[in-house]
């Protein structure tokens, strides 16, 4: 890139430097939009849906302006995702407006993602206008106002986050209480987005720490997002999920979030099935790695998902490379073919799993959503370990939930920590838990066993252990 870049960010005291002091209106922004020529994020995932097939978006995200650009327009061009991605960089997310700054005019390539903030919305509109698909923001920023307001500037129709998914897994010392706050606020400007005729989709990162996340915690979480963003006038919620690797768990899953959203959420509101590839530990090999994403994808579409995040077969070696993206998109789109119509799974299987997830949600949400206050209600039950999560970086939350894979691979509790399951939710999940197949007899269950490290262990490195790249203790 040539030439030193000026701060060119949000309009928030604080926040950005004072370069930009002129970010367009709300009214600006949606006339901007409608004028771009192209659907919005929103009208992607419903044509998805009412058309029965999965729309494919790739996560990319690079320092550079012009490589950015470049990045998008070689996806769109070889492999024609259904929508595009602006990963944003970590000082971004963290509000290091004037680190990131730095970083960019040093060596872009240093960056780990795109600085919006500090390129400008200017800019944002420039790689809008460089593809036909609409552009998401994928960060992790427990406070994304300042992100938020140039995104919209920008004309981008995606915004992914809330305030306890984008909270827990990253952030060790923000208070819970702030990022709801900051988070009702941009779902706030959604709401009066959604008034001037411009419907912006808000993806809930129900992915959580991505490895061994119960159904009903990812799902959990998502419900009390939700109702908060909806509450707050969001009118198109997408709720992510990520791929346990076990087919009937998985399917029921995202067969379960309409069936949520019918239950908690006014109507009126869009709510669409966001599917992320296996999130863990990939497997080395082309061969296993490519066979794991055309998995992914075939239990996106059994799930009817209305969206894929895709991954690529160099997922085990860091940053995937352009082409890397584009062969992991192609793939995962055959997926939506029309002769893989015989590919069926389990009903009565899923059914069953499907209820039982629903009920336990409903065990962890409904004590919160009765509340007259639900924002002081999560923070409360973050503390009390009422509502928690497994691996939390945060020190906000109890940390207490232990997963663990069944014999089939499905993640249950193998400990619920202080989360208020039923006496029978908790009974099934100690049953299918007390037979396992890998060691060949009862008490799988107990960790005194084996050492629950080494069991957590094989548990992450499921895949790798499927494909003979590793042993369940890590060994290759």
């Amino acid at each position: 890139m040539s030439g030193k870049v000026v701060l060119l960010g949000a309009d928030r005291a604080g926040e950005a430097p004072h370069g930009n002091r002129a970010l367009p209106s709300l009214e600006d922004s949606v006339d901007y939009v409608a004028g771009l020529g192209k659907p919005t994020a929103a009208q992607v995932l419903q044509d998805a849906r009412e058309s029965g097939r999965v729309a494919i978006q790739p996560r990319c995200g690079v320092g550079g302006h012009e490589e950015m650009k470049a990045l998008l327009r070689d996806l769109e061009n070889e492999a024609a995702p259904d929508l595009l991605t602006l990963t944003i960089d970590s000082h971004t997310r963290l509000k290091r407006f004037e680190q990131a700054l730095r970083t960019l005019n040093r060596d872009p390539a240093d960056l780990n993602g795109y600085p919006l903030v500090t390129h400008g919305w200017r800019r944002g509109r420039e790689l809008n206008e460089s593809v036909a698909a609409p552009l998401e923001i994928r960060h992790g920023s427990p406070d994304a106002r300042a992100l938020f307001d140039v995104s919209v500037a920008s004309g981008i129709t995606s915004f992914e986050g809330g305030g306890i998914s984008y909270n827990l897994p990253y952030s060790k010392a923000v208070p819970v209480a702030e990022s709801l706050a900051a988070w009702e606020d941009v779902d706030r400007v959604c709401g009066r987005l959604a008034e001037l005729g411009l419907v912006v989709d808000r993806e809930l990162f129900g992915t959580l720490t991505a490895v061994l996340v119960p159904p009903s915690i990812s799902l959990a979480i998502s419900v009390v997002e939700a109702v908060l963003a909806a509450r707050a006038g969001v009118r198109c919620i997408s709720v992510a999920y990520p791929q346990s690797g076990h087919l009937v768990q998985d399917v029921a899953a995202l067969r379960s979030i309409p069936l949520l959203a019918r239950r908690y959420l006014p109507p009126g509101v869009q709510v669409h099935a966001v599917f992320h590839e296996f999130m863990g530990v990939f497997p080395k090999g082309r061969a296993h790695a490519e066979d794991l994403i055309f998995y992914g994808a075939l239990v996106a579409r059994l799930g009817g998902a209305s969206k894929l995040i895709t991954k690529t077969y160099q997922e085990a070696y860091g940053i995937p490379d352009t082409r890397a993206n584009i062969e992991g998109l192609r793939l995962a789109a055959r997926a939506n073919s029309p002769l893989l119509d015989f590919v069926a799974v389990d009903a009565d299987r899923v059914a069953e799993e499907q209820e039982w997830i629903l009920t336990e949600v409903a065990d962890i949400v409904e004590p919160l959503l009765e509340q007259r206050d639900l924002r002081a209600a999560v923070t409360a039950a973050l503390e009390r370990g009422t509502l928690d999560i497994p691996f939390s970086a945060s020190r906000y939350a109890k940390s207490e939930v232990i997963p663990k894979r069944d014999a089939e691979g499905a993640i249950r509790y193998l400990s619920a920590g202080s989360l208020p399951l039923s006496g029978r939710a908790l009974r099934r999940n100690d049953a299918l838990l007390r037979h396992d197949a890998r060691t060949g007899g009862s008490g799988a269950a107990d960790p005194g066993l084996r050492s629950l490290l080494a069991d957590l262990t094989g548990d992450i490195n499921y895949f790798l252990t499927l494909f003979g790249e590793t042993d369940r203790e890590g060994t290759s």
